[in-house]
């Protein structure tokens, strides 16, 4: 592993400038260079590239930590009682794509469940859901008696269930 004081991002954080390292050499954009190349930019531009430059080196840093950790000898690997890992860039962006249609998935399923409803049963049960009425405020709000709005509840419920069960 790199000594901190040689990491990429040390050296570039502890720069007044912005450090970009090669294989065969270091380079070091003042703001004065910066500012010298490009007469339309401010000393907030570089600021802000300063930040970014930060920013992704530090990422840079978190990624190979992370990815590292997911590097165990095979022989190495049975005698683990618990394995953390923090998923690579491409896991999560890959995940993240999973996640969003299954959620999409379950939005459908979830519209098409109310969509059993009768249109007393969806709006008892949106009020008492989402808008988290009492059951007694819902009797008030439309002059019924609870049971009524109780037992529409459970009916509702009910219908979703099934619907649930049987999609």
């Amino acid at each position: 592993m790199k000594n901190y004081t040689d990491s990429d991002y040390a050296i570039n954080k502890n720069a007044k400038g912005i450090v970009y390292r090669f294989a065969d050499q270091t380079v070091e954009i003042t703001l004065e260079d910066y500012l010298r190349e490009n007469p339309d930019k401010t000393e907030a531009d570089f600021t802000k590239l300063k930040f970014l430059s930060d920013s992704d080196y530090c990422e840079q840093v978190k990624s190979d930590y992370r990815q590292t950790w997911k590097n165990v000898p095979i022989c190495d690997a049975d005698t683990l009682d618990i394995f953390y890992t923090t998923p690579s860039s491409e896991d999560e962006f890959i995940n993240q794509g999973e996640r969003a249609t299954q959620e999409q998935q379950r939005y459908d399923t979830a519209m098409l469940a109310l969509g059993e409803l009768t249109d007393v049963q969806l709006r008892r049960y949106l009020m008492y859901h989402v808008q988290g009425l009492s059951t007694w405020k819902i009797s008030e709000i439309e002059g019924t008696n609870q049971k009524s709005v109780h037992e529409s509840l459970q009916s509702a419920e009910k219908k979703i269930r099934k619907f649930l069960t049987n999609g």
